[in-house]
């Protein structure tokens, strides 16, 4: 064999190493990025389990606010519903806006505040909204990361290629939404 041959068979070597190695880092990347989404979910699933063990607590004690607590069901169903993470962030906003109301109806029964059940509920919600907090971050980091990964030269060539697509960031529409849902009493 001659020296063109083997320099084009060592040119193909090295190019099928590189797609090779931007694809698996492309996948790795992509991989990370769906498993930090399932995690949100299932923060956001703990989430909803709680919110009906919280509103039949306060129920008990402010029986005339059935508006606040259909609208906090009919919001959790949406918010389960939703499957984009932009579906997800407006309907979990929504829902964390509806929350605000029913803790502003708890500030009117003080029997209520000292209840123990109550108490345990809020002391859960409160942990499960920093862990939802964490997790989107965490998600939005491995976004980041891929989006970044697939659109730089010459990876997003190869990205292109293999139909690799941009994830969405979780994030709120507006300042009003970014406010935590209070659970301090």
């Amino acid at each position: 064999m001659g020296f063109l041959p083997l320099a084009v068979l060592a040119v193909l070597i090295v190019l099928v190493a590189f797609l090779v190695a931007v694809y698996n880092g492309l996948i790795k990347l992509r991989n990370k990025t769906e498993e930090a989404w399932s995690d949100i979910d299932v923060q956001l699933k703990r989430r909803y389990d709680l919110i009906p063990n919280l509103v039949e607590t306060v129920k008990g004690y402010a029986k005339h606010e059935n508006k606040t607590f259909e609208d906090i069901a009919n919001l959790r169903s949406q918010a389960m519903q939703a499957n984009t993470p932009a579906e997800k962030a407006k309907a979990d906003n929504m829902l964390s806006d509806t929350l605000k109301s029913l803790f502003a109806v708890v500030e009117n029964y003080p029997e209520l505040k000292a209840n123990q059940n109550f108490m345990d509920l809020q002391s859960q919600l409160s942990s499960i909204e920093e862990t939802i907090q964490q997790s989107r971050r965490y998600y939005n980091g491995n976004v980041r990361d891929f989006n970044i990964k697939l659109e730089t030269f010459p990876n997003n060539l190869v990205a292109g290629s293999f139909g690799f697509k941009k994830f969405d960031f979780f994030e709120v529409a507006d300042a009003k939404e970014k406010e935590n849902v209070k659970v301090e009493f």
